[in-house]
This record gives structure tokens, C-alpha cells and sequence, in this order.
């Protein structure tokens, strides 16, 4: 691991863990359990902010801090209707990591979870809002490509690499979408990432308490199956969300559908008709986490489903991401070694 320690360490330092290997925030999912339970295990865990009622989300943090004293984030979604109670809780509870996620954060806001002590983290779909985020105070960029689940931007990571990590070294660049191994995770370090964030695979650890239906959705699932929510037409702005093809999704559009012609009728405004569309997927994620329903409920995964077909302790997965990428970092070597000879 002492190759692989010297590549990370602004990453492991600036976290202030063993493995800067982020558990990525997953609303209903990145409860308190599992925060903790990666947290501990040298990983870095991110409670999802969501649109959690105030007094649950203040709870939930208290009970990350009960099963844990190592680092974690709070992840709030900039857009969710709670999102100034989140802020302001966040800030009371001396949350050390605060990640700023749906939309950009005002410099305002920065401000108010930097003086609150908190490290701040952002993510850059280019090197122009990059630029901006580290002018307006945020500590850490997050690159999360396309090929992530849940709420998706359009370009992947290989562009994201490219357009920012290789142009931003001012502060840590974190990086995540498709990441499921530990190979793949050396090539991303030696290009300059300070960690990475998985999310889809760490659904399938013992430690994440999901209902059996939805787990063994994500091992039966192809890589091609996780897809991107169509928009029907741009009138709501929707954002794309990906998930394991089902029902759920053909209903999606169905509502989409009926909300702007609702909407053109002036029998609801475009900002309720948006809180409906995102209380849809929060509901329907609901669903599939905590009752099974895999039918009507959403999946929210990225493409990395594909890669994974085991349950696996968190201890186990980190044990097997280190080893592969300390195996890969040592092939590397030798392949250089050979080809200047």
C-alpha cells in the first residue's frame, strides 16, 4: 500500500481518513448505518440530506455521531424544499463535511457552512463552474459523470477528467460515476484524483440496510439496463435520474406528461409541478428501498451495477479495492519498466 498511499495522500489528509474512498450520499439509503459503519471502516461516509423532515435529518446526524468519531459529510440538495432547514441544522450540529448537491451553491451559503468550521465540497460539471466554486470558498470539488444513478448531469467522467481534473490543482479533486474497482481506481488516482466516490456498490454491502427485493435487483442487472430518465419536452426542467429499467419508468412519463399539460392549462404552477416530479422519485425510491416494490418502485443505480454480483462486507470491499488497485499499480510499473528497456 506504499505507492498507493503517497498517490492519495492529499486525498487521505484532506478527508482525514485511511481510504478516501467516499460512500456517495443516496437518499433513503445513506442512512446513519451505513455512514457510520463505512466511516469506520476507514472510508469515508456521506449522510444524504435529501429532502428529509428537519427533525429527522438533525437525528440522523446526532446518530452518525453516536456510532462514529471518524469523519463524514452531510449531503444537501440545493433544490429540495428544506434545503435552508437543512443549512441551518448542519451548521448547529457542527457537521465537519458539508457537500453542496442538485444545483450550485450561493457564495452566501459557502460562507455560512465554512464559518460554521466545516470543510466544503462542490460539484463541477466544467472548468468555468470549478473555477467559480473555488472563488467562492469550497474546499473540495466533486467530478461525477453521467454514468452514475440517481440525479444524473450530461457528460460523462471521461469528459469530466479531461475538462477539469486535469485542469483544477488548486484544490482536491474527488471523482465518481461508473467506479466499481479497484483497478480502474489506480488509473484514477495516477491521473490526479485526490479519491473517488462509489455509491451503487456499496448498495451491495451487508451493512446497507435495504429491503432483499432491491438488492437482488442490482445483481441480476446488466450495465445497459441502469438508463437516464427521458424529458418530455423542456417545459419542467426535469432533471435525469438513472435507474434499472422498469414500470416505474413508463409512469415517470406519464406524470411528466400530464403535469405540462396541467401546467399549460394554468391549473398548476411550473414550481409545484417540479416539487411533484421530485416528490415522485423520492416516493418511488421510498418504495423500492424499504418495501421491495421493484416493479413501480425506482432503482436509482449507476452503470457500475453491471460490474458487481456479490454481497459483501464493507471491510471486504475495501480489503478487495485496495489489493486490486495495489495489484494494478504494480502492473503498471512493469509495463513501463518493460517498454523503456
Amino acid at each position: 500500500m506504499i505507492l498507493l498511499n503517497q498517490l492519495w495522500k492529499r486525498g487521505k489528509e484532506f478527508l482525514g481518513v485511511e481510504y478516501p474512498i467516499m460512500a456517495g450520499a443516496m437518499t433513503w439509503i445513506s442512512t446513519h448505518k451505513l455512514v457510520s459503519a463505512v466511516s469506520n471502516q476507514g472510508g469515508f461516509g456521506c449522510l444524504a440530506g435529501g429532502n428529509m423532515p428537519p427533525d429527522l435529518l438533525r437525528e440522523e446526524i446526532r446518530n452518525v455521531n453516536k456510532l462514529t468519531d471518524k469523519p463524514f459529510a452531510t449531503n444537501l440538495i440545493t433544490i429540495a424544499p428544506n434545503y435552508k432547514d437543512h443549512l441551518q441544522i448542519v451548521t448547529e450540529e457542527k457537521v465537519p463535511f458539508i457537500i453542496f448537491a442538485g444545483s450550485f451553491p450561493r457564495g452566501s451559503e459557502i460562507r455560512i457552512a465554512k464559518e460554521s468550521g466545516a470543510k466544503v465540497m462542490a460539484f463541477a460539471s466544467n472548468e468555468s463552474i470549478a473555477r467559480r466554486m473555488i472563488s467562492s470558498g469550497v474546499d473540495g470539488l466533486i467530478l461525477e459523470g453521467s454514468e452514475a444513478g440517481g440525479h444524473i448531469g450530461h457528460v460523462s467522467l471521461t469528459i469530466l477528467l479531461q475538462q477539469v481534473l486535469f485542469a483544477v490543482d488548486d484544490i482536491p479533486v474527488f471523482v465518481a460515476g461508473g467506479i466499481a474497482t479497484g483497478r480502474l481506481m489506480a488509473h484514477l488516482i495516477l491521473m490526479g484524483a485526490a479519491g473517488i466516490q462509489m455509491g451503487t456498490r456499496f448498495v451491495l454491502t451487508k451493512e446497507c440496510e435495504v429491503h432483499p427485493n432491491f438488492r437482488e435487483a442490482f445483481i441480476k442487472a446488466r450495465a445497459r439496463d441502469a438508463i437516464a430518465t427521458p424529458a418530455v419536452g423542456s417545459e419542467l426542467n426535469v432533471v435525469a435520474v438513472r435507474a434499472i429499467r422498469n414500470r416505474g419508468m413508463d409512469d415517470f412519463a406519464n406524470m411528466q406528461m400530464d403535469l405540462i399539460l396541467k401546467n399549460r392549462a394554468g391549473e398548476i404552477s411550473k414550481k409545484d409541478a417540479q416539487y411533484k416530479v421530485e416528490n415522485f422519485w423520492m416516493g418511488a425510491l421510498r418504495n423500492a428501498v424499504e418495501k421491495g416494490d421493484v416493479d413501480r418502485g425506482s432503482l436509482m443505480a449507476g452503470q457500475s451495477v453491471g460490474l458487481v454480483d456479490k454481497v459483501q462486507t464493507i471491510a471486504e470491499l475495501m480489503n478487495e479495492m485496495m489489493s486490486d488497485a495495489e495489484d494494478e499499480l504494480a502492473r503498471i510499473h512493469q509495463r513501463l519498466h518493460c517498454d523503456c528497456e
